[in-house]
C-alpha cells in the first residue's frame, strides 16, 4: 500500500530551493511539475523506505565536470579549482598550483637576463665603433616580440597571472634598451624608435593602472581596442616584409588587415556580432601576440640567412636562456589549461 504525498509549486512556476532530507544530499529545486512521494506502508524491506518520483524512475545526481580547455575563449578567466570534490582533490590542486607558480616564479631569472648578453654585445660593438655589427639584429623581428609582450601584459594583467605580468613587462623594458642601442648606432629610423617609445611608456602605466583596478574602463577599453587593431595589423606586415626585396615592398598587406580589424572592432563594439564573435575579437590580441613571438625566430634565421657573416653580433646565450624560460611557463600554462600561454 503506497501513500502519495504531491509538493505544490510557487505560483509563478518557478524552481524553488528544498531543505535538506533524510537520503542526505539537497536537490537543486524543485522542477516545474509535481513530485510525488511515495511512502510504502508496509515494505518489507526496511533499507528501502523512501523514493522520489519526478515523473522518472531514474535520479540523476551531479557529477564532475572538468575544465574545458580554452582556444578562442582565452581571454576569459579559467577556474583551475572548478570540479574538485574532495578536500584531498582540493589540497592536490593548492600544492600544483604552487608549484607551477613557483616555475613561472622562476622563469623571470632567465627573462630577466634574456637581453643581457645582446646588451652587453651591442654596448661592445658601439664603444669600439663597430656598428654595422648591430645590423645582425633585425629591428622589425624584435618589433613583433615587443608587440607580443605589451599584448600578452594586457592579457595576463585581466587575468590577474602576476608571474606572466612581471615575465611580460621584463621583456617589454630589456627588448625596448636594445631598440635605443640599434637606434643610436642607425640600424633603426629613428621616427620608429620615437613611436616606439611613446607606445612602451603608454602600454607599462595602463596595464599597471588596470591591475591595480585604478584605471578608467572606457581608457581600458581603447587600450584593448588598440592592441588588437595595432597587433592585428602589424602581423601580416611584418611577415611580408621579412621577406622583401624577393617579394615587392608594399604596406598593401598591413592596410588590408588594418581595415578588416577595424571593422571586425567597430561591430563588435555596436553589439553587431554574435557571442562567438565578440569573443573572437576579444580573443585575437592574444592570438595575435602568440604569432608575433612565433614569427621572430622565423625572421631572425632568414636573416642570418642573407647575411651569415653577420652572425657574429648574435648571442646565442640569449637564444639559449629564451628556451629555459620558456619551458619554465609551461607547466602553469598546461595547468590553469590555457592553451594560448
Amino acid at each position: 500500500m503506497l501513500m502519495a504525498v504531491k509538493f505544490p509549486l510557487a505560483s509563478n512556476g518557478a524552481r524553488t530551493p528544498l531543505p535538506r532530507n533524510p537520503l542526505g544530499f539537497f536537490p537543486a529545486s524543485i522542477p516545474s511539475k509535481p513530485i510525488s512521494l511515495s511512502l510504502p506502508l508496509n515494505n518489507p524491506n526496511p533499507h528501502n523506505c523512501f523514493c522520489l518520483k519526478p515523473y522518472s524512475s531514474r535520479l540523476t545526481l551531479p557529477h564532475r565536470r572538468l575544465p574545458p580547455i580554452a582556444a578562442l575563449e582565452s581571454d576569459v578567466p579559467q577556474s583551475h579549482h572548478q570540479g574538485s570534490e574532495t578536500l584531498s582533490d582540493s589540497k592536490r590542486l593548492e600544492e600544483w598550483s604552487s608549484l607551477t607558480a613557483k616555475f613561472s616564479g622562476a622563469a623571470n631569472v632567465p627573462f630577466m637576463l634574456l637581453q643581457l648578453p645582446q646588451i652587453i654585445l651591442n654596448t661592445r660593438n658601439l664603444l669600439a665603433g663597430n656598428t654595422t655589427a648591430l645590423l645582425a639584429v633585425p629591428w622589425l623581428g624584435m618589433l613583433t616580440g615587443l608587440l607580443g609582450n605589451l599584448s600578452l601584459l594586457s592579457y595576463f594583467a585581466k587575468k590577474r597571472e602576476k608571474e606572466a605580468m612581471v615575465i611580460q613587462t621584463l621583456g617589454v623594458v630589456t627588448t625596448f634598451i636594445v631598440f635605443a642601442q640599434l637606434a643610436i648606432a642607425g640600424a633603426m629610423p629613428l621616427p620608429y624608435f620615437v613611436a616606439t617609445s611613446a607606445v612602451v611608456s603608454s602600454g607599462l602605466l595602463i596595464n599597471f593602472m588596470n591591475y591595480f583596478n585604478v584605471l578608467h574602463v572606457q581608457i581600458l577599453k581603447f587600450w584593448e581596442d588598440f592592441i588588437t587593431v595595432g597587433g592585428f595589423s602589424v602581423l601580416p606586415q611584418v611577415m611580408w616584409s621579412t621577406f622583401v626585396p624577393f617579394v615587392p615592398n608594399s604596406i598593401l598587406p598591413g592596410i588590408t588587415a588594418l581595415v578588416a580589424a577595424l571593422l571586425a572592432v567597430a561591430l563588435a563594439r555596436a553589439g553587431k556580432l554574435p557571442e562567438k564573435g565578440v569573443k573572437f575579437v576579444g580573443a585575437l590580441s592574444g592570438w595575435t601576440a602568440t604569432l608575433l613571438f612565433m614569427w621572430m625566430p622565423v625572421s631572425q634565421m632568414w636573416t642570418n640567412y642573407l647575411n651569415p657573416e653577420n652572425i657574429k653580433g648574435l648571442s646565442a646565450l640569449t637564444m639559449f636562456l629564451a628556451l629555459i624560460g620558456n619551458g619554465l611557463v609551461l607547466p602553469r600554462a598546461l595547468f590553469i589549461r590555457d592553451f594560448m600561454w
